[in-house]
């Protein structure tokens, strides 16, 4: 990470600064070591290293200042609403620049998502760090620095004043996944509000999973934590649950209203190409699950990877993906996934949403093979219906078959498209969302996880109506 110390760039932008009530220059930090996170707010790998900001702007609140660099990869990453909504959903609390421009990513000479850079109390750069594990890297550096510089730190805190958040006005917060359940239900996952949900299609509540505070504890439905869970799978009264932030997969005992953890200790795992074949695994960022012939699939979308896991065995083992992101076909293991968020069956072919690529890609479960209906690369993205060849997504995370077609959640267009296989043809359905992120029909209405609507749309297919849900709990 060292380099030859220079003169840090301003950090002046002509779009702005968020999270705060004012911009900042290297003048006003004097005096601080200051750690800028150059990231993006759809990439998974950026997502890991927040706990890891967060435990350093902890345990250095005198001598250190964190500040994100926000450098959009995607079009709706580059505006300051959209990344204000990031900031309230991953609960950042130091300010953002607004980079869209790229103008600090090129003076600072950055090449990957996510990046640290780390700046001496006396405005030189010390060095960067391009990837995961962060914490790991940087406490050595700001020990040596705090040494090095004690005579000039300056050290009470800098009080930034952070935006206020906004009401959403809605009992739900960032609502993510959705499955039917038993009985003309449904279930939830209410993500921002750490909990899962079950459902009448009117909107009444009938069970509440999850206490409602982030954490990592089994037990009673009442009791019981998450942080921030997505996909859910249900399966003889057992309900399967991708706890995302706490890398792990639970199940909860419908009978019994008693949560389990089935995999994972709340650590990120890593394993590619050939590590850890036929082996036990834990999930890493899982995202979305999905149960066909006794065996649930697992979006691994933090290792690009599809994990599997036997119902009655209960260990979970590599399936698809290499664990280098981009998008390739191929064998199992020869396949490349981005960051792969959504699932649904059509026959014998798992359908992944993989919304780094703006794809829709294709598992043959029998033969064993990986494919691309939709989608040309990691940088290949827009907004555009048409043929296969001529349509673009935008980081589209949701994905649902119904009537041999393909209805896709284009999450960064605020949209739903229909992928018609046969006539290899791409159109829109539903437009005028924000960030939907999941879709599920029942029995014959489309309802939509409209997710920083921060609610619940059933849209029927004949008329194009749409309703919003009145989720109402029991007073």
């Amino acid at each position: 990470m060292k380099q030859p110390a220079v003169n840090a760039p301003e950090l002046s932008t002509a779009l702005g600064w968020v999270n705060t009530t004012q911009a900042y220059t290297l003048r006003d930090l004097k005096g601080k070591i200051v750690l800028l996170d150059f990231w993006t707010f759809g990439c998974i790998n950026c997502h890991h290293i927040i706990p890891d900001l967060r435990r350093l702007e902890k345990e250095y609140p005198e001598e250190l200042v964190v500040i994100g660099v926000h450098s959009g990869k995607f079009t709706t990453e580059k505006d300051t609403v959209k990344i204000r909504e990031a900031i309230l959903k991953l609960d950042i609390h130091h300010p953002v620049i607004n980079d869209a421009d790229y103008k600090l990513w090129n003076a600072f000479a950055v090449r990957a998502w996510p990046t640290i850079v780390l700046i001496s109390p006396t405005g030189k750069v010390i060095g960067q760090h391009a990837g995961e594990g962060v914490y790991k890297v940087v406490k050595p550096y700001l020990d040596q620095l705090i040494v090095e510089y004690r005579d000039s730190i300056r050290r009470e805190p800098l009080p930034f004043q952070l935006t206020a958040s906004p009401e959403t006005g809605s009992r739900l917060r960032f609502p993510s996944k959705l499955i039917a359940g038993s009985n003309n239900t449904l279930w939830c996952s209410d993500s921002g509000n750490n909990r899962i949900l079950q459902l009448t299609p009117e909107g009444k509540v009938l069970t509440v999973i999850g206490a409602g505070n982030r954490g990592f504890g089994d037990g009673g439905f009442k009791n019981c934590s998450f942080h921030e869970p997505h996909g859910l799978a249900l399966h003889n009264q057992q309900l399967y649950i991708a706890d995302t932030k706490n890398n792990a997969i639970r199940v909860a005992d419908l009978d019994k209203q008693e949560v389990s953890t089935l995999a994972g200790t709340g650590e990120l795992d890593y394993y590619f190409f050939y590590d850890r074949l036929n082996e036990a695994v834990l999930p890493n960022s899982p995202w979305d699950l999905i149960i066909h012939k006794n065996v649930l699939y697992i979006a691994s979308a933090g290792n690009h990877q599809v994990l599997q896991m036997d119902l009655e065995e209960k260990v979970i083992k590599r399936f698809a993906g290499s664990g280098r992101e981009g998008l390739a076909n191929g064998s199992l293991q020869e396949a490349a996934f981005s960051q792969p968020s959504g699932f649904t069956l059509m026959d014998n072919t798992l359908f992944v949403a993989d919304p780094e690529a703006s794809a829709v890609r294709a598992i043959d479960l029998q033969e064993k093979i990986v494919y691309t209906p939709f989608g040309k690369g990691l940088f290949e993205f827009g907004d555009a219906d048409g043929d296969v060849e001529d349509a673009l997504l935008q980081h589209n995370m949701g994905i649902a078959a119904y009537n041999n077609l393909i209805y896709i959640a284009d999450t960064y267009n605020g949209k739903i498209r229909l992928l018609d296989l046969h006539k290899e043809r791409i159109k829109t359905v539903v437009a005028g969302l924000n960030e939907p992120n999941s879709l599920l029909f029942l029995p014959d209405e489309l309802w939509i996880c409209d997710t920083h609507n921060h609610r619940l749309l059933r849209v029927n297919l004949k008329t194009m109506q749409k309703k919003t849900v009145d989720v109402k709990f029991d007073a």
